[in-house]
């Protein structure tokens, strides 16, 4: 069973309606944050720029995707023959090198994912080196559009939790991912309203 999947703004509000009615901190945040529709394309450009983005600034991704793409090494088949001199001379890291080498050689079958259990999913992903569980969980909620993931190693999320709960602390990522059960079958929707609450909680705090 795939769940559900989150096709609109229509099922945003669905999920955030059902989330305000289980958890009253979540009724408090929704009129303050709203929930920007953040759907992505699929497949494998997705996932390399994830890879690419991992560990540098939004600035320093977008300059070094648009060098990729220059080059025709947004491609599959381009970036699976490609040497680490020449994706290094385009800004990846020797290490990124080889793992979008790694994703373009994996031949992962995007279309056949779409019908998998959102844990095989993952299971799948992560299989490919450089693909760790946070991306892979990030895929699926804003690529495939699964309403029923989360991401409790993501910081900003963490930190939202503790703001908006009234936590002592960031939950670890095993208490969070125990907390987020509490949300299902809308944990997708949980995370997209607690990154919204952060952002504008920070927006207040002018940071």
């Amino acid at each position: 069973m795939t769940g559900r999947i989150l096709k609109s703004t229509d099922c945003l509000a669905e999920g955030a309606a059902w989330l305000a009615r289980r958890e009253p901190r979540f009724a408090l945040a929704l009129p303050e944050t709203g929930l920007p529709w953040r759907q992505r394309e699929q497949g494998f450009q997705a996932l390399l720029g994830a890879i690419v983005s991992q560990q540098v600034s939004v600035a320093s991704a977008r300059a070094i995707w648009a060098r990729l793409e220059a080059a025709g090494m947004c491609d599959p088949a381009r970036l699976a023959h490609a040497s680490d001199e020449d994706l290094r001379a385009l800004g990846l890291s020797r290490q990124k090198a080889r793992y979008g080498r790694e994703l373009a050689r994996a031949g992962l079958d995007f279309d056949a994912l779409n019908g998998l259990p959102t844990d095989d999913v993952i299971d799948t992903l992560t299989a490919v080196p450089g693909i760790g569980r946070w991306t892979a969980e990030i895929y699926a909620m804003f690529a495939m559009g699964r309403a029923d993931v989360f991401a409790p190693a993501d910081l900003a999320l963490q930190e939202a939790a503790r703001l908006l709960f009234d936590l002592p602390a960031r939950p670890t990522e095993r208490q969070f991912r125990t907390m987020a059960v509490e949300w299902s079958p809308w944990r997708s929707v949980a995370a997209q309203l607690l990154w919204a609450y952060y952002h504008s909680v920070k927006s207040r705090e002018g940071i």
